[in-house]
């Protein structure tokens, strides 16, 4: 099996040879480059199907390269590779659409992964461009051919004109060279209903019937003369327009369109009628031809394993395939941004608009609600479509569900991101636990009671957080099955919001408890589920004073349920988020505090809460604050 070419880009020369050999041995054409500028001179002049390039770099990085190479080449697969596990860069690289982010030391096996992976979605986008060109040609030619036959029917229209023209004609009924090149059946019938000339396409197809009835060649006449087309022209004396069947020399039965014009005498009695027949048979083949077609093309249109819809300029969507009317609704007529993105404008990535301004193909990554209301990762595809003057009046939009191949990717690269990113943060809590300890041990020296206390209770606050930060990586790397006990509702709500309580006072955030009355128990792991709940009680006291840190902030905590669960509310008064935070709340690494949050908590909250079978609802507006309850059922009829 050939593999697709390859450009590597690093400026260190060792990894470049060692990477280079290992590539060549695999069977891949790899040409290298020592810095982004040599780099893009050759992708320009052959625009590789894959790339592997260093992200830190001297001059132009890594993510400046993978910017432009999707801006000449969109379908093009970047692998991003790094000694710094940068969660910040690796979240830049993908919103540019890197197809994977490796860390060195690079590790053989995770690389040749990503490698295969990358050919195979580079192969997998073209063969459905392939395919999908061939079957446009082939509707278009068909249809194509289909106007042509009609176009054949509809000449016969011109034939009426002709009864004046045809009265010098009728004295020499043997010629009837002009019309030999017709590709119809023309015959000349006298008043007695004979057939007295036919040209030769009439002599080869239907026999010559010259001397014939004027109704012998007719195969679905129940009366005979009396349905004849030519006898009804005589009778009335004027053009008629029906469609008959005819036998053929070789005995097949062909549909056609009749036409007779009746040539009258100076008496204005009818003396011939002229009668031209199109056979139908080719328009009616073509017919079935272009609903075959058309039965195939909407049957790739609805089994093709992605979200497909058609929409205009305006963004409308015109049509949509069965797969994206199951998975996210039947959104025909509505709007794809307000419909499919929750936004009030289009998204600022949009391929679409991108399509519509240069007639290419063009893609971007993002996350969606389905129609259960889950969250789903997607790569999301435009492609132009052109009227036959080639200009595009409409573009497809496929969405394809990537959420599984994100949760593989997460499991081989998100443990050294996550490491990478918390280890400041780490670094920054032990630095305080320093400090703390030192005030602790000055004050004990000096027998500083005050000292003493404010030392404690900054030991305390900062191991509480490197706790807390410890389990959410701990969670995420591997998810531990859980130490079921009875809880009493109340204690354990007491237990979690004191804890938190010391960090609210400091933010000038006021905590509040409600306990409803007979809480009861519940069944759960204590200190995994605090910790869910404590993630989401913190991101409430930080947006309290998003906006306006020196501004006081409330938080409400309030417990309640009934005989089979039990519900933790928490509000907040702060800054709100907008529908497109709400649908991307839970995914990893995803966070609206910038460098100041890690992306982890919320989705780390919402698997513990997940794995005690309960689930978590979220009402929020911009500017309006947010409400989080978290549900948990009493008892779990089947431990997850």
């Amino acid at each position: 099996m050939s593999h697709l070419p390859i450009l590597l880009v690093d400026d260190e020369e060792g990894i470049r040879t060692v990477l280079s050999i290992t590539l060549k041995d695999a069977g891949y054409e790899v040409d290298a480059a020592a810095n982004v500028a040599d780099a893009l001179e050759l992708f320009k002049s052959r625009q590789y199907p894959i790339v592997v390039t260093d992200i830190r770099m001297p001059g132009m990085s890594g993510v400046d390269l993978l910017r432009e190479i999707k801006r000449i080449e969109p379908r093009t697969e970047v692998i991003m590779i790094s000694g710094h596990a940068d969660i910040d860069v690796a979240i830049q690289s993908l919103k540019y659409d890197a197809s994977d982010f490796i860390t060195k030391p690079i590790n053989l096996d995770v690389f040749s992964f990503a490698l295969h992976r990358a050919e195979e979605r580079s192969n997998m986008r073209r063969e459905l461009e392939r395919h999908t060109c061939n079957l446009e040609e082939l509707v278009e030619r068909k249809s194509a051919q289909l106007v042509e036959v009609e176009r054949r029917v509809a000449a016969r229209q011109l034939f009426e004109g002709l009864t004046a023209s045809l009265d010098a004609f009728a004295s020499n009924l043997d010629n009837l060279s002009m019309f030999n090149q017709m590709p119809m059946f023309v015959s000349i019938h006298n008043r007695n209903r004979e057939v007295v000339a036919i040209n030769d396409h009439y002599r080869e197809r239907l026999g010559n019937l010259v001397g014939e009835k004027s109704w012998a060649m007719y195969d679905d006449l129940g009366d005979g003369e009396q349905e004849c087309p030519v006898a009804r022209t005589i009778a009335n004396k004027a053009a008629r327009r029906a469609e008959h069947v005819v036998r053929c020399i070789n005995g097949n039965r062909h549909s056609v369109a009749v036409d007779t014009v009746p040539i009258t005498a100076s008496d204005n009695e009818v003396e011939l009628i002229l009668e031209f027949m199109v056979d139908l048979r080719e328009a009616e083949q073509l017919r079935e031809e272009l609903r075959t077609t058309q039965h195939k093309y909407q049957q790739l249109f609805d089994q093709t394993p992605c979200f497909i819809s058609v929409q205009n300029r305006n963004f409308t969507i015109l049509s949509s395939n069965a797969r994206h009317k199951e998975g996210l609704g039947d959104l025909e007529g509505g709007l794809c941004y307000e419909r499919i993105m929750h936004r009030a404008s289009p998204c600022r990535d949009c391929p679409l608009i991108k399509t519509f301004e240069d007639g290419e193909m063009h893609q971007m990554e993002s996350v969606v609600t389905n129609r259960k209301g889950e969250q789903i990762n997607v790569l999301i595809w435009s492609a132009p479509i052109r009227d036959t003057s080639g200009a595009i009046t409409e573009a497809i939009e496929m969405i394809t569900d990537i959420t599984q191949i994100r949760k593989l990717q997460d499991r081989l690269t998100s443990l050294g991101l996550l490491l990478g990113s918390t280890a400041h943060g780490i670094k920054g809590l032990l630095t305080g636990i320093d400090g703390a300890i030192y005030r602790l041990g000055a004050g004990l020296e000096n027998k500083n009671l005050t000292r003493v206390e404010d030392g404690f209770t900054d030991l305390q606050f900062l191991t509480g957080r490197m706790k807390q930060t410890v389990l959410d990586i701990l969670y995420y790397a591997k998810k531990r099955e859980l130490n079921w006990k009875v809880l009493d509702v109340a204690t354990f709500a007491l237990n979690t919001y004191t804890s938190m309580s010391t960090k609210a006072e400091a933010k000038n955030v006021l905590l509040e408890l409600d306990l409803a009355k007979d809480l009861g128990s519940i069944k759960a792991d204590a200190s995994i589920l605090a910790s869910a709940l404590g993630n989401i009680l913190e991101n409430a006291i930080d947006a309290c004073n998003a906006n306006e840190p020196d501004a006081p902030g409330n938080v409400l905590f309030k417990i309640y349920g009934d005989a089979n669960q039990v519900a933790f509310q928490i509000t907040d008064n702060g800054a709100g988020m907008d529908h497109e935070t709400r649908d991307k709340l839970f995914t990893l690494f995803f966070s609206s505090k910038g460098i100041a949050g890690t992306g982890i908590g919320l989705f780390v909250a919402n698997e513990i809460v997940q794995q005690h079978g309960g689930s978590i609802s979220v009402d929020s507006e911009q500017g309006h604050g947010s409400t989080f309850i978290v549900t948990i059922p009493r008892e779990l009829s089947v431990q997850v």
